[in-house]
């Protein structure tokens, strides 16, 4: 199964990139997260910043591997993000490891439908993540 979160890039960089997505009541997964009380699960934004993660390695990337998450540190998690609501993806490229993998922090923000997009928005998901490129699945320090 293929879905994006991301609807829109906003602008980008070569080493950073910013990104919204519009929550609708329609998203499957927030049929029953939770039952009188829909939410976007918090495990949707770290997938959001990990899709714009990859979208910007993506321009760069000459071999066109596939990238996989391999490792997230220091998730915090803030605000709801209700039905309605925007979030706006921000991923900084933040280095280049020695096996290859490539480090990111990042943060979603909120913004509720009737807020200044501009103004001081809160954090729903804020971290650290790590992408590492795969070949045929496999990821790269395993292959033989």
């Amino acid at each position: 199964m293929h879905f994006s979160l991301i609807d829109r890039v906003l602008d980008r960089t070569d080493t950073s990139l910013i990104a919204i997505k519009h929550v609708s009541s329609a998203e499957e997964y927030l049929q029953d997260h939770f039952p009188g009380f829909p939410v976007l699960p918090g495990v949707m934004m770290l997938e959001a910043m990990t899709q714009a993660s990859r979208s910007l390695i993506d321009e760069h990337n000459a071999a066109d591997q596939p990238w996989v998450l391999c490792q997230a540190k220091a998730l915090k998690y803030g605000a709801f993000v209700r039905p309605g609501a925007t979030i706006r993806i921000t991923v900084n490229l933040h280095k280049h490891n020695d096996d290859g993998s490539v480090d990111f922090k990042g943060d979603v923000r909120l913004i509720e439908p009737d807020a200044d997009p501009a103004g001081d928005l809160p954090v729903a998901c804020s971290g650290r993540i790590t992408l590492r490129a795969t070949t045929a699945g496999v990821p790269v320090e395993t292959r033989a």
